[in-house]
C-alpha cells in the first residue's frame, strides 16, 4: 500500500515538474489567451456553494471537478444531477450528471457529463450578413472518466481523464486533458484536511471543419474548381494548480463547523484565494458561504484590473435525509448554490443526489 502511494506521489511530482514551468510561467497579461474556459466552471452545487474553498474536503461526485481524490469516500454507489442557470438572464444553462461506483475494497470509479446550452445564435454569412430566420446552436461538452484509491486511513489519490468537445454549425475542436489530485486527513478526530490538485493538463486544441474552407477556381487553364482549407491557430487549455486546507470543529449534538481555504494558481489568469465556512447539523442540514479574492476584484467592471466575472461572494445549502431508519440506509440530498457576479443576476445551481 505504501509502495502504491509512493508511485502516485512520484507520478504527480513528475507531472508538476514537466508541466508547471510551461503552464505556470504566465501572469494576468495572458488572460483570454487560453481556450476551453468552460473547464474552469464548477458544475456541482454543493462545492460551488462555498466558492470551491473545500478542495481538500470535497467528496462524492463534486470531487470529479474539485479534487478527484475525494471520490474515494463514496460508499457503494452515488448519483448526482445538477442544473445551473449561468448568469441569470443570459439564457445559458449547464446540465451535469455524474455517478460513482466502488470497485474493490479501496477503489472508486466515476463518470460524469457536463453539457452547456448556449441557446440559438442567428446565422449570418458573407452573402447574407443581416440576421434572418436561420440559427445555429454552439455545443460545449465535457466527459470525465476517473479513478481514485484510498491508500491508508489518511491518504487518497486519483486521476481524471477528460474529453473536451466544442462545436458550432460547421466547425469543431476536440481535446484531451488529465487531472490528478491527492487528499490527506489527520488529527485526533480526522479533522484536519489537506489537498493538492493539478487540473487541465492536456494537448492544445484547434478548430477545423467546413467553416474554414472555401471553393475557388484556377485563374488559368481549364478553370477547374478546388477547395482551400485555411489553418486555424491552436490554443492551450486553462491549467490550474490548487492547494487547499480545512479544519473541522466538532461540537455537541452532532454539529460541525468547517473552516477551509484554497489557493488557486491559474496559468492564464490571476491567482485566486478563497476562504469558506460550512456549518452542518447532523449532516442533514448544511449551510455554506465563501469568498474568493483576486487582485483587482474591488475595481469597477469597466476597470482594466477587473477581469473576473465573479464578485467573490458565494453561498449555498444542502438538505440530506435518509430513505429509511436503517443506519446504513440510502440518502437523498438536495443542493443549492449562488455565486454573485458583476453582470446579470448571479449564477444559480440546483442539484439532487442519491447516495447508496
Amino acid at each position: 500500500m505504501k509502495k502504491s502511494f509512493r508511485y502516485l506521489v512520484m507520478s504527480l511530482v513528475i507531472l508538476l515538474g514537466c508541466c508547471a514551468p510551461k503552464a505556470f510561467a504566465g501572469n494576468e497579461d495572458r488572460s483570454g489567451q487560453a481556450g476551453a474556459a468552460e473547464l474552469l466552471i464548477n458544475p456541482w452545487a454543493a462545492s460551488a456553494g462555498w466558492g470551491n474553498a473545500g478542495m481538500s474536503f470535497v467528496k462524492g461526485v463534486d470531487a470529479i471537478w474539485g479534487n478527484v481524490a475525494g471520490i474515494s469516500t463514496a460508499r457503494s454507489f452515488e448519483l448526482n444531477f445538477t442544473h445551473t442557470d449561468w448568469l441569470h438572464g443570459s439564457n445559458i444553462r449547464l446540465s451535469s450528471a455524474g455517478l460513482l461506483a466502488r470497485v474493490g475494497e479501496s477503489g472508486v470509479m466515476g463518470l460524469s457529463f457536463v453539457s452547456f446550452n448556449l441557446g440559438k445564435v442567428p446565422l449570418t454569412t458573407v452573402d447574407a450578413p443581416d440576421p434572418g430566420t436561420q440559427t445555429y446552436e454552439p455545443t460545449l461538452m465535457n466527459i470525465n472518466l476517473c479513478y481514485a484509491k484510498t491508500f491508508s486511513n489518511s491518504i487518497s489519490g486519483g486521476f481524471n481523464l477528460k474529453i473536451i468537445s466544442e462545436s458550432i454549425a460547421d466547425m469543431s475542436a476536440t481535446g484531451v486533458a488529465i487531472d490528478a489530485g491527492i487528499q490527506y486527513v489527520t488529527g485526533a478526530t480526522e479533522n484536519v484536511h489537506f489537498g493538492i490538485t493539478l487540473k487541465n493538463i492536456g494537448t492544445p486544441m484547434r478548430f477545423g471543419g467546413d467553416g474554414i474552407s472555401f471553393k475557388s477556381f484556377f485563374m488559368y487553364g481549364d478553370k477547374a474548381q478546388f477547395t482551400i482549407d485555411q489553418r486555424t491557430q491552436q490554443f492551450e487549455l486553462p491549467t490550474q494548480l490548487s492547494i487547499a486546507a480545512a479544519y473541522d470543529f466538532h461540537m455537541a449534538s452532532m454539529t460541525r463547523l468547517t473552516l477551509a481555504g484554497n489557493f488557486c494558481s491559474n496559468a492564464f489568469s490571476k491567482d485566486q484565494y478563497t476562504l469558506g465556512a460550512e456549518f452542518a447539523w447532523k449532516e442533514m442540514l448544511v449551510l455554506r458561504a465563501g469568498y474568493t479574492y483576486e487582485n483587482g476584484i474591488f475595481s469597477g467592471i469597466l476597470d482594466d484590473k477587473c477581469i473576473n466575472l465573479n464578485r467573490g461572494l458565494s453561498a449555498g445549502m444542502s438538505v440530506q435525509v435518509p430513505l429509511s431508519k436503517d443506519e446504513n440506509a440510502a440518502k437523498f440530498a438536495v443542493d443549492y448554490a449562488f455565486r454573485d457576479t458583476y453582470t446579470f443576476k448571479g449564477t444559480h445551481s440546483v442539484g439532487a443526489r442519491l447516495i447508496f
